[in-house]
């Protein structure tokens, strides 16, 4: 269970979820997979000249450090990645990213002003891009790199035109 579905209040459902789209970890994962490869070559290159592993010689060493830098590497990239989370529910906006620290972002869909994303070339082409959301009276907070950023808009209009619709069919 994620820290979206144990913050959920009383009647609140889940509607829509997106997250940072792969883009956002490539560089991570090409450093981490060029340590890995270096590593591996230069661990091939000390057993076929022959040279010992065991005890670790500074190359088996060298190489031991760049495979195991690479793994780490990408693993916190992928880590950080999956531990982001954006969600439109039928009352708010929540965003949340971190893993050592955690940062949340929680706005309520009847106090959201504007909502506007940001796509580059490369973003409409591979389907990423910033949302600003902006609250009633505040500054905007803008989330990069987001995956599907124009459908995660969609959903949040929806669901204030939804409650909107709602408020003045209630009032008639």
């Amino acid at each position: 269970m994620g820290y979206v579905e144990r913050n959920l209040i009383p009647g609140e459902t889940i509607l829509y979820r997106t997250k940072l789209h792969w883009i956002a970890v490539l560089w991570s994962v090409v450093t981490g997979a060029v340590l890995e490869v270096a590593g591996i070559a230069l661990l091939v290159y000390q057993l076929a000249a022959r040279r010992p592993v065991l005890p670790p010689t500074p190359g088996a060493a060298l190489a031991g450090a760049m495979l195991l830098a690479g793994s780490l590497c990408t693993a916190w990239s992928l880590a950080q990645r999956n531990a982001t989370e954006m969600v439109v529910t039928n009352k708010r906006v929540l965003v949340k990213t971190g893993i050592a620290t955690r940062k949340t972002f929680e706005l309520l869909l009847s106090r959201i002003e504007s909502i506007g994303v940001v796509e580059s070339l490369w973003g409409r082409m591979l389907g990423y891009g910033t949302v600003i959301l902006r609250g009633v009276g505040g500054t905007p907070d803008e989330f990069d790199q987001i995956a599907r950023p124009l459908e995660f808009r969609s959903h949040v209009q929806q669901q204030i035109e939804s409650a909107n619709a709602h408020v003045s069919g209630a009032a008639s």
